[in-house]
């Protein structure tokens, strides 16, 4: 049995969780799930039943969870899972409507939340590519993730 990957990422100011799973030899399914809170909002399950059997197959069923992880991440990313989330199809290029919260009350405004989404996703720019951030965080090497 392969360990899995577990990874939260922001998008559009609201925090994902992905997380993939070896069901083992017995079970030999590779299992992807986006979570948002306690709800599932995407899944991916795939065998690897065509590699029992065969000498040193776990290193060959890590790529696949690699491969499966990452492909959920860029799914999210995309927008593939939008519409379940509850965001809406306008352009975010529109000017802010009126705001029915006054400004201190708490929540964080529109404002700062592009902000925060500008920063996360410069972030995602000078780490490279979308793989080399997963998997960074992944391997904790990514500082950002440090417990410093």
């Amino acid at each position: 049995m392969v360990g899995g990957f577990n990874h939260n990422v922001r998008y559009k100011g609201r925090v994902f969780h992905v997380q993939t799973e070896d069901g083992g030899p017995k079970n030999p399914q590779i299992v992807t799930l986006l979570y948002e809170g306690g709800t599932i909002l995407g899944s991916c399950k795939t065998t690897y039943a065509d590699l029992l059997g065969t000498e040193n197959y776990r290193p060959q069923v890590e790529e696949r969870m690699k491969v499966q992880h990452k492909e959920m991440l860029n799914r999210l990313r995309t927008g593939s899972f939008d519409a379940k989330a509850g965001f809406s199809a306008e352009p975010e290029s529109q000017p802010d409507a009126p705001s029915s919260t006054p400004p201190g009350a708490s929540g964080i405004s529109k404002q700062n939340q592009q902000v925060a989404d500008s920063a996360a996703d410069a972030a995602l720019s000078e780490a490279g590519t979308l793989d080399e951030l997963v998997f960074a965080y992944l391997a904790g090497n990514d500082p950002r993730y440090s417990k410093a």
